[in-house]
Formats: C-alpha cells, sequence, structure tokens
C-alpha cells in the first residue's frame, strides 16, 4: 500500500490550512481512499546542526580510538564563563573553548570545520532510543554526532552525517539550526489502501486528485510539464510482440531518452532521499533515485539502462523456450512463454534478455558508479501480462504492483521529461533533443449512458448537471445527445469500461455519506420453505435422538476414496478435482458426507472421547453432473435460459445427512450396563429422517450391481430406496474401514440423500392424527420365511393389509433353527388394531387377521408358523 509524505502532497494540491494527518486521511476516506495507518515523525528534538570546532583523538585500552569533540549547537551551547570553561560539570581539558558542547563519537569520517547533526538530551530517535548525557570513555558525552541509520534516513552506518556531502552548502547552514525540517524528519505520512480498480492512486498525482475531489481545493497535475526535443529517430526500439497472447498485446507505447555526461559520482538531494524514506523506499544512488522519485510522483514505474552496456536495438518481444535472465536482485530466472521481455541487440536482434518487461531490470545493463550516459525507458504494458509473470516469479516489484493496476498511457514521454531533467539538476549533463516514442495505443472507445441511469441504479435523483459535473471532474470528456450522454474516460482510468462504473463516480464525487438508509420492507406472510421446514425438523429430529451436529469441509486427498473400498464402478469415483486447492493434500471435493465426518469422530476421538455420536447435514459434489459452461450472454438482463443453463454447468451438489456413532449410546451406571450403539440405531436414525421428511423408504440388503455397499459391512447394511432409486444406506462400517481410517470396530453410520425424499413430499399435507378413544386389539403371529426376507418387507404387508385399522406393527422376536427348518427364520410380530369411531368385534378382529396372513403369504412368502 502506498505512503503519501503529506509535504509531497502539498505540492500538487492545496490542503484545507489547519488540516491534521487525521484530517486528511478522513477527506481522502470520503472519496474511497481508505487510511490504512497514520506515521508522525520519526524524530522528536531537538536534532540541530552542529559545528565541529575541535577533534581529538584517544586510544582506548580496548583497542579502539574515539573522537572527543567540541561541536557548536548554537543556542543550545552549554553557558561558559569568563574563562570559556564549561560550567556544570568538570572540564576534561585544560584548554578554554567557545561556547560549545562536549560530544563523544565514535567515527572517523569527519574533522574539524564539519557541518553535523546532533541529537541532544531529551531527544528521541527512531526505535525509540532516548538521548541523555552520559559519562563514557573518560568524558561526558553531551549528547550524539548522528549517522543516517540512527535517524532512519538510511543504512550506513558507517560514519555520521556530514551535512556538507549531503548537498548542502555551508552558507546555508548554522549552528544549532533545526535538523528535523533540514532533512525533511518532519514528514507525516499517511499509507492508504489502494483498491484494484484505482491504480492511479499509487502515485502523489492520483491522490492530490482525489483529494480536490473530496474537498474542492486546487489541483495542480504535475505531469503538466512540456516535452522538449520532438519524437524521431532516437535511440532504436521495436515491438515485436503484435499477436496477442490470450486476447491482449503486451506492449502498446514505447518511450527511450538519453542523457549524456551524467556524474555518476552525484549524490541524490537530501530532500529526495528524505521523501523516498517517507514513502518506503530506500536511496540507492541518483539515477535510481531519481526514477524511483518520478514513480511515486506519476504512477509511471521507469528504468534507468547504462548506454554503453546496451546494444542497439531494443526489442520489446516475448520470452524463447528455456531463456533465462539474471534480474537486478542477482537471482537467474527461467523464463516462460508468456513472459514479455525487454532485450537488446547483443549478438543479433533482440537475442539478449536484459529485463523482464514491467516487473524487473537485468543486472547485465544496470547503471553503476561508471555510468555516464543514461538511457532512460517509460513504457505502457499490459496489466494481465504483468501480473501473470509477476505471480508465476513470485516477483511482486514496485513497478509490477502499478503496471498490473492499469498506467496512465498518456504518462510515458512526460514521465521520461520529468527524470532527465531531474538527472540533469543534480547530476549534470544534456538531454538529448530527438527521443524515441512508439506509440500503438488504441483509441478509447466512448461509453453511451442514459442520463438518469445513475439516479435509477443509486436510487438518489442526480440532475443531469450533476451527473456530467461529477463525470468531468474525473476526467471524462462528456457530449449529451438529448437524453444520453456519451462519455470518453481519460487516459488514467482504465477502469471506467461501461456504464455502471460511471455511476459509481457519480455516487462517490457527490457523496456516498449522502446517500439515504432505507431498509428495504420484508413481504409478509411467506415464512419458511418446505425445504427449510423439512431440513429443521431432521436437524431438530437428530439432536433429539443424541447426536451432536458438526461442520466440515468439503475436501478430500486421492486416498480416501480407496480407505472408504469404494470400487471402480461407483458413482462416487467421479470426482472433481480443484484448480486452486487450500491444501495440496486434499484436491478432490467429497462425493460423499461420511468421506469427511469420520475426520470430526477422529478428532473427538483423538482429545479423549470414547462415546462420540455426530451428524451433518450438507452437500457433496459429482464430477458426472458438470455440464458445459455457456457462451457468456451478450448484455442486457440475464434470462431464464442463461440461467438454466449456468444451473446445469453447476456439479451435482444434492443435500445429504449422514451420522456416525461409536462407543456406547448408554453409559454404564448403577443401574445397568453400558448399551452400545450398534447397526439398528443406525436403521432407527434413518427412521427419525424418514419421519421428518414425510416419506417411506424401501429397504433392501442389496444395492444392485451398479452400486456398492461401501463403505458399510455387506452384511450389516440396509439399503434405501424411494420411488425405485437408491437415496442411502445404514449400518456397520466394514472392518477394513475402521481400520484404515482409525475407527473403533463397529462403528456405525448413515448416509441419505435428503432432497429427492424432500421434493417428494412437496405439496403433500401433513396433519396430525386424531387420538383414538376406542379400545386397542392386540394379536402376535409368528411367520415362518425365508432368511433372505427382511423383517422390514413382512412388516410393509402386514401394515397394508390392515386397510387402515393396523396402527402398529413390530417384530419382536427373530429365531432360527431345526425346528423351523434350513435357509428358514422365524418373525413374530406384534399387531395392534384400533378403529376410530367403535370398537373392533371379535370378527373384525378375526376378518384382519386372516387379511394378514393372507397378504404375508401372498408378498413374502410367510406361513404361519
Amino acid at each position: 500500500m502506498p505512503k503519501i509524505p503529506l509535504s509531497w502532497l502539498a505540492e500538487s494540491v492545496d490542503l484545507v490550512p489547519g488540516s491534521s494527518p487525521e484530517d486528511v486521511a478522513a477527506a481522502l476516506a470520503r472519496v474511497g481512499l481508505e487510511e490504512e495507518g497514520l506515521y508522525g515523525p520519526p524524530v522528536k528534538g531537538p536534532l540541530v546542526v552542529g559545528r565541529v570546532l575541535s577533534l581529538v583523538k584517544e586510544a582506548q585500552s580496548n583497542g579502539k580510538t574515539i573522537n572527543y569533540c567540541r561541536v557548536d549547537v548554537g543556542e543550545f551551547n552549554d553557558p561558559a564563563g569568563p574563562d570559556g570553561l564549561v560550567r556544570g560539570h568538570k572540564p576534561d581539558h585544560q584548554e578554554t573553548f567557545p561556547p560549545s558542547r562536549g560530544i563523544v563519537c565514535g567515527a572517523h569520517n569527519f574533522v574539524e570545520g564539519d557541518y553535523v547533526v546532533v541529537v541532544l538530551p531529551g531527544a528521541e530517535l527512531p526505535g525509540p532510543f532516548p538521548i541523555s548525557g552520559r559519562k563514557t570513555y573518560g568524558h561526558w558525552s553531551d549528547g550524539m554526532i548522528c549517522s543516517a541509520r540512527e535517524l532512519g534516513l538510511g543504512e550506513d552506518h558507517t560514519g555520521i552525517i556530514v551535512l556538507t556531502e549531503m548537498g548542502f552548502a555551508a552558507a546555508d547552514l548554522s549552528p544549532g539550526q533545526d535538523a528535523i525540517a533540514l532533512l525533511g524528519l518532519d514528514e507525516s505520512t499517511i499509507e492508504i489502501n489502494v483498491t484494484p480498480d484505482r491504480g492511479y492512486s499509487f502515485a502523489i498525482r492520483g491522490v492530490a486528485r482525489e483529494y480536490a475531489h473530496a474537498t474542492g481545493q486546487t489541483f495542480r497535475d504535475p505531469a503538466a510539464i512540456d516535452v522538449s526535443g520532438a519524437p524521431g529517430a532516437g535511440f532504436g526500439v521495436e515491438i515485436e510482440d503484435q499477436a496477442p497472447v490470450r486476447g491482449t498485446v503486451g506492449c502498446d507505447r514505447f518511450v527511450a531518452r538519453i542523457v549524456r555526461g551524467f556524474d555518476p559520482t552525484a549524490a541524490s538531494p537530501a530532500w529526495m532521499k528524505a521523501r523516498l524514506e517517507a514513502a518506503g523506499m530506500r536511496s540507492i544512488s541518483l539515477a535510481v533515485d531519481v526514477t524511483n522519485y518520478v514513480m511515486l510522483e506519476l504512477g509511471q514505474p521507469l528504468h534507468a539502462y547504462d548506454l554503453a552496456r546496451v546494444s542497439e536495438p531494443i526489442v520489446v518481444r516475448r520470452a524463447r523456450p528455456a531463456e533465462s535472465i539474471v534480474t537486478l536482485d542477482d537471482v537467474t530466472r527461467v523464463l516462460h512463454g508468456e513472459d514479455l521481455v525487454i532485450a537488446d541487440s547483443q549478438g543479433g536482434r533482440g537475442e539478449r534478455a536484459i529485463g523482464i518487461a514491467g516487473v524487473m531490470g537485468g543486472a547485465l545493463t544496470e547503471v553503476s558508479d561508471a555510468t555516464t550516459e543514461v538511457l532512460l525507458e517509460g513504457a505502457h504494458f499490459d496489466p494481465i501480462s504483468i501480473a501473470r509473470t509477476a505471480r508465476r516469479h513470485r516477483l511482486g516489484s514496485e513497478a509490477s504492483r502499478r503496471f498490473e493496476r492499469a498506467v496512465d498511457t498518456s504518462l510515458p514521454p512526460v514521465a521520461v521529461e520529468r527524470a532527465a531533467r531531474l538527472l540533469v539538476e543534480h547530476g549534470g549533463g544534456v538531454i538529448e533533443d530527438v527521443y524515441t516514442d512508439v506509440n500503438n495505443v488504441a483509441a478509447i472507445e466512448p461509453i453511451e449512458m442514459d442520463v438518469d441511469f445513475p439516479a435509477r441504479i443509486v436510487g438518489v435523483p442526480y440532475t443531469a448537471e450533476q451527473v456530467i459535473d461529477a463525470l468531468e471532474q474525473v476526467g471524462c470528456e462528456v457530449e449529451r445527445d438529448g437524453e444520453v450522454l456519451v462519455v470518453t474516460r481519460p487516459t488514467w482510468r482504465a477502469d471506467l469500461v461501461a456504464p455502471i462504473n460511471l455511476v459509481e463516480e457519480v455516487a462517490r464525487l457527490q457523496g456516498l455519506e449522502a446517500l439515504p438508509s432505507v431498509l428495504p420492507v420484508a413481504p409478509p406472510g411467506r415464512g419458511y420453505t418446505h425445504s427449510q421446514i423439512a431440513r429443521k425438523s431432521v436437524a431438530r429430529s437428530l439432536a433429539e435422538a443424541g447426536l451432536t451436529q458438526v461442520l466440515t469441509y468439503p475436501f478430500i486427498s486421492e486416498a480416501r476414496l480407496d480407505e472408504v473400498l469404494l470400487p471402480a464402478y461407483d458413482q462416487r469415483r467421479d470426482v472433481i478435482r480443484l484448480a486452486n486447492p487450500l491444501s495440496a493434500e486434499q484436491p478432490l471435493l467429497r462425493t460423499a458426507l461420511l468421506q469427511t465426518l469420520v475426520d470430526a469422530v477422529r478428532v473427538n476421538l483423538g482429545r479423549g472421547a470414547q462415546d462420540v455420536a455426530v451428524y451433518e447435514t450438507g452437500r457433496a459434489y459429482l464430477g458426472r453432473l458438470v455440464g458445459a459452461v455457456p457462451a457468456t450472454y451478450s448484455g442486457g438482463s440475464i434470462t431464464p435460459d442463461d440461467v438454466e443453463a449456468l444451473n446445469k454447468a453447476i456439479p451435482g451438489q444434492v443435500r445429504r445427512v449422514a451420522g456416525i456413532m461409536t462407543g456406547n449410546r448408554v453409559a454404564a451406571g448403577w443401574n445397568g450396563h453400558a448399551t452400545a450403539w450398534d447397526w439398528t440405531d443406525a436403521l432407527a436414525m434413518v427412521e427419525r429422517v424418514e419421519r421428518a421428511c414425510g416419506v417411506v423408504l424401501e429397504v433392501s440388503p442389496d444395492a444392485g450391481e451398479r452400486f456398492s455397499t461401501s463403505p458399510f459391512h455387506p452384511g450389516r447394511v440396509a439399503i434405501y430406496r424411494l420411488e425405485g432409486q437408491i437415496v442411502g444406506g445404514a449400518g456397520e462400517l466394514h472392518p477394513k474401514v475402521c481400520e484404515n481410517l482409525g475407527l473403533p470396530a463397529r462403528t456405525v453410520a448413515f448416509e441419505l440423500l435428503l432432497d429427492p425424499m424432500i421434493a417428494v413430499s412437496e405439496g403433500v399435507l401433513v396433519t396430525a392424527s386424531p387420538v383414538s378413544q376406542q379400545v386397542l386389539a392386540k394379536e402376535d403371529f409368528a411367520f415362518v420365511v425365508d432368511a433372505a426376507v427382511p423383517a422390514g418387507a413382512l412388516v410393509e404387508a402386514v401394515l397394508a393389509a390392515g386397510e387402515g385399522v393396523v396402527e402398529d406393527a413390530r417384530v419382536f422376536d427373530v429365531y432360527s433353527g431345526p425346528q423351523v427348518g434350513e435357509g428358514k427364520k422365524s418373525l413374530a410380530i406384534n399387531v395392534r388394531m384400533r378403529a376410530f369411531d367403535h370398537t373392533l368385534t371379535a370378527e373384525e378382529v378375526l376378518e384382519v387377521r386372516r387379511a394378514i396372513i393372507a397378504a404375508a403369504g401372498e408378498k413374502c412368502g410367510a406361513v404361519l408358523r
């Protein structure tokens, strides 16, 4: 996020008189530039200019040599008596001095008469590091002579600051002068958050313009300078990248200009260094500092080449296979075929890559302390291309951050001119009159918008004059044709591509705080949908049964499908692979809830829980239901056909409910033994889900040829169908699955598809059964059936035969043995019968009994025992 020094900002816009940094931040926030931080001056005074009166070198016993200095600090000197001796402490030397302070310093890069920076007792340096007088090396040191690093001006700590070497004239310096203002250490800085569509705000120029919008203050465009000379046959530049890559041309403008006779030893001025440091960049050399300074000021990244190391012409092209480059950070990087590179013609036209365009320059052509001729580059690159390159190489730079947010296409010649002038001003030399400007920038397409469109979208009655005024403030050219506005965006606002973008500008400049707060009126009487009611009923029913609801992430590893023993033909093998998974170890989306619910059980078991019963309602995803993504609609409102096509392209994600139970259902106590969860409890949970959804499922032990019973034990599983389609299963997990997943033996589970059950019960009126006052009749039956006949099938046959008289039928005993024959079993069923309006007679009970026996024999081959 950019840091904006307020003194620098004030050069391009008049700050409201008396504004504090907080006031400036509040004004910027009103137009959408949110404050990230406020930073005050890093040094608290007194920090003053001092003149070294004397310097005595003293060797110490530890082998170190120190300097004992007398420094004139003007009005901050110690008062001296007539004899010239310093008052307040015993003098360290017998000779007398003019009024001054005694300071011990370990640096040796200064001499008597030099002007230095002195921090006095009571001050505070960055750190914070409070300063006080102290006894050291046998002297009283009444302050400290400062280095650049101690003041936060750089990393140099080898010697102290000599002001004349920093570019300050001795005639402009005086002892006791405020060094905080002199060095720009009184700077207040605002750090702002810039959204991707507001890249122009990465520069002083853009922020100043926004502050002017917020306050009405006068804006002075720092880019409003005349470009000297004329474009022509300057340094040769060719843009080879004319064939679009993924629909974009990598470079559409390239400006190159030469400065000759530059002094490579010239230092950057102190004010420039201070501003760069305040903006978060370190000073390197004059040539590099100038390019960084102009980038921060105007928003146009620049690059400086040592002209002696560059072979003409420069060629802008895409990288070649296996091509590599050593960048300015001394890292060798292998380039990708989509990377845009700057190449020179050493070894052949465009043969040698000398920079990754828009990201970082190459080490082979960087400016050095021997550079006397500088080639300045200012170009415009495609944002998408630069963003992909920076991320591909993990090489985010100040330049790439600006290019990937779009840079003003009109800036390259202006920014190069500004940089060239600064180089000549502070490093000497001459700017060549003729420069290169390869300009292939496409014309800006105007945007048509109804004049009342902002009012319709925002809900505020903006007048046509307000709309036009707001758009002209941001730099747009607006022509009105009746009730239609034809708007041409400025070159620095590449984000304005549609009428809705213009609406945002109107609302922003007219004042977001002026938008009325209107609560929407909720339509009455709708309540929950049938699906919501059913899902809430399912969740409540399972919670009442003792299960705890959990939520799990829908991501699984590739090994999970093998761990739950899914065969190759099972449709749950048709997984969806994530393009950018949160974890490389879990790149797939689950195809069943049980695949992730087991992780919640394992976590609880690992934390010492012994009895765990959890359930989850959610979605699983099947790749087989993924359709072709429809083409983007041409414009206007989205149609029902578009919605249907998009829905068909969504992966299958039917709502499901699943549960896992392990350990004991009833804990051991004084009144009885523990009761473990078993497979019948899983079936009981399914019955609860059935009742909550208002459906009756068909039960069988077999999943058929196309489906497997995994992850359940094949002999202790119930498969459930609805209208002939499998909707889930319940029972005991396969022993191998328990072993693979680290679950206790005999863990039981269930999983059902909720959406089909809810859909079947949609529109069915569910009413409460009235309580009958009639006498209940009971009958017990013992039927002998084949061992393969499910008990549930026999119960269903009994209930159907009752013709509304049978209230309930339950199996209370199962027997198999010699008395019923091999391959047979005996099912004892208790049947409860009752009529609603009268007491059943013996004849009516007998008639129902005969019907039950006949139905059991017909449907299940049952014989009354």
